[in-house]
């Protein structure tokens, strides 16, 4: 981790759009944003207009979309930002929702965006409406997600990220014939970057560090960051994750940091948003509460938060602790050590467990019905049997 950020939280799309907007607004060069679902109506037409707004100043904005988190890429707000310049990557772009294959299952999941090269964003938000969810519709409260606005240093990793990515399309495309999605002034692809150079200086006293997963060069980081916290931990372990299913290695960490008299919090899901993924984390309920970890289920609204406090080790992102998020997909979290965001992290949590979450106890829930203990049996086989298929189950 390098000395020198600011790091800031933020809290959902009702914090997230509007700095990210401000942002735009106010940028003179580039902007390079990523995300796995975008929804151009309601909070995000601010974002789709913004883009439009900068692009229409001669600003060159890269967006890249999830092929199959953004199915659909039309209709009046995708037009406006077209006919504005706005340049739009689509990362493995879905023939049919119906097909199956290996490669389907390497999303585009991280969320980011770095604006000029000197502030980047970074967290679990997708560009939607906090109060709209593209399968169960309005929601009665807002999905509970964070993201980061980071200054300093790292910055020039993010943007490195994303001009990578963006060139990588840019030779898929080429490849398979079809418009290029990047060009340099010269109509050919740009060279992939292994640097930016960079005017960013130190911002804050926050030691600070980007967390990629990807299927090349950084296919453990996120998962390693994580152990390495969690066996270094001496106070507690607070985690919020949107989808758990936990490799054996990860189980290990948490029970060993019990052993060692640290107090270990999950906050998971508890608004069913998906069946498979709710019903094979109860697999683990059992193992865990018997050996003192405390598990809370938020149930005010969907969760959607990729996060962690162990001691004043933080980190927020896109990955969840799941196999498709650290086996499979392309994830970033960016890590942090500061008494300060830890404090204001564990805060946000700590209200979402009292306003949101209801207990999970060992006595209840070993007494849930036969037809849950039936579900939790099928659903943890089924993800298995998706990790056997991907050709990660030695690693997980």
């Amino acid at each position: 981790m390098a000395r020198g950020h600011q790091v800031e939280l933020l809290e959902g799309g009702a914090q997230y759009f509007p700095a990210l907007e401000r942002e735009l607004d106010a940028a003179r060069d580039s902007v390079f944003v990523e995300t796995y679902i975008f929804e151009p109506e309601a909070s995000g037409s601010l974002i789709a207009e913004a883009f439009a707004r900068a692009a229409a100043r001669g600003v060159r904005v890269h967006l890249v979309v999830d092929g199959y988190g953004t199915a659909r890429r039309d209709g009046p707000a995708w037009q406006r930002m077209r006919e504005a310049g706005v340049r739009i990557g689509v990362f493995r772009p879905e023939r049919s929702r119906f097909e199956f294959s290996r490669r389907r299952l390497r999303r585009l999941h991280r969320k980011l965006a770095v604006v000029d090269g000197a502030v980047a964003f970074v967290g679990g938000v997708n560009l939607l409406d906090d109060l709209f969810d593209p399968n169960h519709g309005r929601l009665d409260s807002p999905r509970l997600d964070f993201a980061v606005r980071v200054r300093g240093p790292l910055v020039a990793q993010v943007h490195v990220a994303a001009q990578r990515l963006w060139w990588e399309l840019s030779v898929v495309n080429r490849s398979l014939g079809r418009a290029p999605a990047a060009q340099d002034g010269g109509g050919r692809a740009a060279a992939p970057p292994e640097r930016v150079d960079s005017d960013v200086t130190p911002a804050g006293p926050v030691r600070a560090a980007l967390l990629l997963r990807d299927n090349f060069r950084h296919r453990r980081t996120i998962e390693r960051a994580y152990l390495r916290a969690i066996g270094r931990a001496r106070r507690e372990v607070l985690i919020a994750s949107a989808y758990f299913f936990p490799g054996a290695r990860f189980r290990r960490a948490l029970l060993a940091a019990v052993r060692r008299g640290v107090r270990v919090r999950l906050l998971l899901q508890g608004k069913i948003e998906y069946r498979l993924p709710y019903y094979a984390a109860q697999a683990f309920y059992d193992e865990l509460l018997r050996a003192g970890v405390e598990i809370v289920e938020y149930r005010r609204s969907f969760l959607h938060a990729k996060v962690a406090v162990i001691d004043d080790w933080v980190t927020v992102g896109s990955s969840n602790i799941d196999p498709f998020s650290l086996l499979l997909g392309r994830e970033a979290n960016v890590a942090a050590i500061d008494p300060g965001l830890a404090g204001r992290l564990r805060e946000r949590l700590e209200r979402a467990i009292q306003e949101g979450g209801s207990p999970v106890a060992i006595q209840h829930h070993v007494r849930r019905p036969w037809h849950v203990r039936l579900m939790n049996r099928f659903s943890y086989a089924m993800l298995r049997l998706g990790v056997a298929i991907s050709g990660q189950a030695a690693r997980y």
